[in-house]
């Protein structure tokens, strides 16, 4: 009698965690997605210290340039690039293919377009991008870990 009431409760704490999960996880996309927008539109109105909020302290990521960068390493090159007045930068809101949500950590599979602009040239370019968010303790979703690359280099950025 014991066994077959605890295999019940079991089976009702399980089916409460999936259905919670599952009702969390729209939740969850949505404020992933909502953190994308304003890093973009932190990020097209030049404002570092909102540009960096969005990585977690433990930021590890690789991109062609930078094998292994940190949180610090981003915030500096982003920090000194919108620092630049010879150059104008602008950053679509990601096209995001994919999020996946495990709990308190996120996979999300995106598209970024950045259009530069020097001197009157312009060149746009697209950045695939796989990033890894974590929910930090203050509940916001950071992004934790990412790898990103372009199919072609900005012609402008080089």
């Amino acid at each position: 009698m014991f066994g077959r009431c605890f295999m019940v409760l079991v089976s009702l704490a399980f089916i409460a965690s999936a259905t919670t999960v599952h009702a969390d996880s729209a939740a969850d996309e949505a404020a992933i997605v909502k953190r994308l927008q304003r890093w973009t539109a932190d990020f097209n109105a030049k404002k570092p210290a909102g540009v960096c909020d969005l990585f977690a302290p433990d930021l590890v990521y690789s991109i062609p340039e930078v094998v292994r960068g940190t949180h610090e390493t981003m915030c500096t090159n982003l920090t000194k690039m919108l620092a630049r007045s010879d150059i104008q930068l602008h950053y679509n809101n990601p096209d995001v293919h994919e999020i996946i949500v495990l709990g308190d950590v996120a996979i999300v599979r995106l598209t970024w377009t950045l259009t530069t602009q020097v001197k009157g040239a312009k060149d746009t370019t697209t950045e695939e991008g796989m990033d890894i968010f974590r929910r930090q303790p203050d509940g916001r979703w950071s992004i934790a870990r990412f790898v990103a690359f372009t199919t072609r280099a900005n012609k402008l950025l080089q």
